[in-house]
């Protein structure tokens, strides 16, 4: 993540408190990429705005060049239609809590209360809330075991913006866990196909300024509006072999999880994997069981990963998560109020502008807090005579 969170932002452009006038984001910078995709430019290192040099894949491209087309460069229009991507984003979101059966129905109010969601959501339009909206749609589908079109969306919503990347190791394990290689790889090829097809006109004219910008993993941010790591001495922040302790976190996070949480049921990632190679796909419905709750768990401890081992977080990224926290944190083994007062305090520290060293470290106290919760595995699903999100209460006569 030391990393691939390089590739998941704008370079130089920081979010400004909520209380002050909103202006444009990268996509509706003056002149914009868009407008210059508009005007015949397929050069990415000519896609520039004045908040810096693009540097998102080519789904960016096509979708604010749409949205401009649409409202006309009109700030205020976007802003409506970025209202209807918070309310889509909301309902994705409260479909995959209410499937897994496994939260009070109280839980959904937690989605709607963060103020630095709504303004990241409503007046920044950021890429960011397209790309999480996707990445949750695509959870849905995986939740349905569509397992090609799950894929198929997820590759969609890399292309707007990187950080949805770092779903990837949680995805891959619910599918070696519980699919066979066939729809895998179809969805593989879907995926690819789609990211080429985007790619394209801009791989034709300049493949290297295209590949350098896009998917570029050396940039380095500019650390004063890094909201994890203000303590961290300036000539620190910006040493690669601090990206690279950051990435060797990264990984050791993700392979701890994977061993000893996500398969182990199965004994391990080597019996995982031969017992997913070996599989047909008449045989997914034999695969060792898993509820929808413990799907979620995997695929939101993988992006907790990626979070923990973030080299800059601004302040749009945290709608990177923000969705995910109600539910790691209720299902973890932590009293309710306890969960709840954690959710505020992260909160807390997202509203806090500009951001400071012992924000910073209340920061990282908070989240260490939170991933060693998850280390634990899940707390025990609610008694048949409790209440939980899509079903009735059961009362078995003794």
């Amino acid at each position: 993540m030391g990393l691939l969170t390089q590739t998941g932002g704008l370079a130089s452009e920081p979010l400004p408190p909520p209380s002050s006038h909103d202006q444009a984001t990268h996509g509706w910078s003056n002149p914009s990429p868009s407008e210059r995709h508009l005007q015949g430019e397929r050069n990415y290192e000519e896609l520039k705005g004045d908040t810096g040099p693009l540097v998102y894949p080519a789904g960016f491209v096509y979708l604010f060049t749409a949205l401009q087309a649409l409202t006309g460069g009109s700030i205020a229009a976007a802003q409506a239609i970025f209202a209807g991507v918070y309310l889509l984003t909301q309902a994705a979101v409260m479909a995959l809590y209410i499937r897994s059966r496994a939260l009070p129905p109280w839980t959904l109010c937690l989605l709607c209360l963060s103020r630095r969601v709504h303004s990241i959501f409503l007046l920044r339009l950021f890429n960011d809330c397209w790309a999480m909206l996707l990445a949750y749609a695509a959870t849905l589908l995986l939740q349905s075991r569509r397992w090609t079109l799950a894929i198929f969306v997820y590759s969609a919503a890399v292309s707007v913006k990187m950080n949805v990347l770092l779903w990837a190791p949680g995805v891959l394990a619910v599918l070696i866990r519980l699919a066979s290689p066939l729809p895998v790889l179809r969805g593989l090829a879907a995926g690819l196909l789609l990211q080429a097809l985007l790619a394209g006109p801009f791989l034709a004219v300049a493949p290297r300024a295209y590949l350098g910008r896009a998917f570029e993993l050396t940039r380095v941010f500019q650390q004063r509006w890094s909201v994890n790591w203000q303590f961290v001495p300036a000539d620190w922040f910006v040493d690669r072999r601090f990206a690279l302790v950051l990435l060797a976190l990264h990984l050791r996070l993700l392979w701890s999880f994977a061993r000893f949480r996500w398969f182990q049921a199965e004994g391990g990632v080597g019996p995982a994997l031969r017992r997913f190679f070996s599989r047909t796909t008449k045989e997914e419905a034999e695969a060792s069981p898993m509820s929808l709750d413990f799907m979620l768990y995997i695929l939101f401890t993988a992006n907790l990963a990626g979070i923990l081992s973030a080299r800059s977080l601004h302040y749009q990224f945290y709608s990177w998560y923000f969705h995910m926290l109600p539910y790691l944190l209720l299902r973890t083994r932590l009293p309710k109020s306890l969960s709840i007062g954690l959710l505020l305090c992260i909160e807390g520290v997202w509203n806090i502008y500009p951001p400071h060293a012992a924000t910073s470290a209340v920061f990282q106290f908070l989240h260490w807090l939170l991933a060693a919760a998850c280390w634990s595995l899940p707390a025990p699903l609610p008694g048949p005579a409790t209440k939980v999100l899509g079903r009735r209460p059961v009362h078995r006569r003794r």
